[in-house]
């Protein structure tokens, strides 16, 4: 006689699951990688893949705790593959540093307005309104083209040759520098 299903409930659907074979699961993760945060991330992803897979999951097609681990390795290996696959991240000596956002200096941004508004000075007003509306005020060309009234392909063209007009002016000022 079988005494497993009198001190424990089968499982019964993604939370039964979860209770039968999670601690399992986040224990070989955890053997895998060395690290429980990662081995965390890794068990959530191997739960949506069954929840994903839940046909695969019913009796009769093989061992459960088996698919889940062997589901548990795979992203795993991924995870892993895909971090030798990125440059390694930098950490931050300070966790001071680790949390203060970047910011330019208001005299850096001041001369970078100034930049752009004597470049703009030397377009034709059609072809800075063209830049404008899709640049400064980041609107897609077709946005643009009906808050300008004008074809989309009109604002292509203006946007083309409005940023050939500024490189040609923008390179000697970067020599100049």
């Amino acid at each position: 006689m079988d005494t497993t299903s009198t001190t424990r409930p089968a499982a019964t659907g993604i939370d039964g699951l979860i209770r039968e074979h999670g601690a399992a699961l986040l224990s070989y993760a955890t053997r895998l990688t060395g690290d429980r945060y990662l081995a965390e991330d890794i068990v959530q992803e191997t739960w949506l893949r069954a929840w994903r897979h839940r046909d695969r999951l019913a009796n009769g097609n093989g061992s459960v705790r088996g698919w889940l681990l062997r589901v548990t390795h795979n992203v795993a290996v991924d995870q892993h593959r895909s971090r030798k696959a990125r440059p390694t991240e930098v950490a931050f000596e300070s966790e001071e540093l680790a949390n203060r956002a970047v910011q330019c200096a208001p005299s850096d941004e001041v001369e970078s307005r100034m930049v752009v508004d004597e470049l703009l000075g030397h377009l034709s007003p059609a072809h800075r309104s063209a830049v404008v509306e899709v640049y400064v005020t980041d609107r897609t060309t077709a946005s643009a083209a009906t808050a300008l009234g004008v074809p989309i392909g009109t604002v292509k063209s203006r946007l083309h040759h409005a940023i050939r007009s500024l490189r040609g002016r923008f390179r000697p000022m970067l020599e100049a520098a």
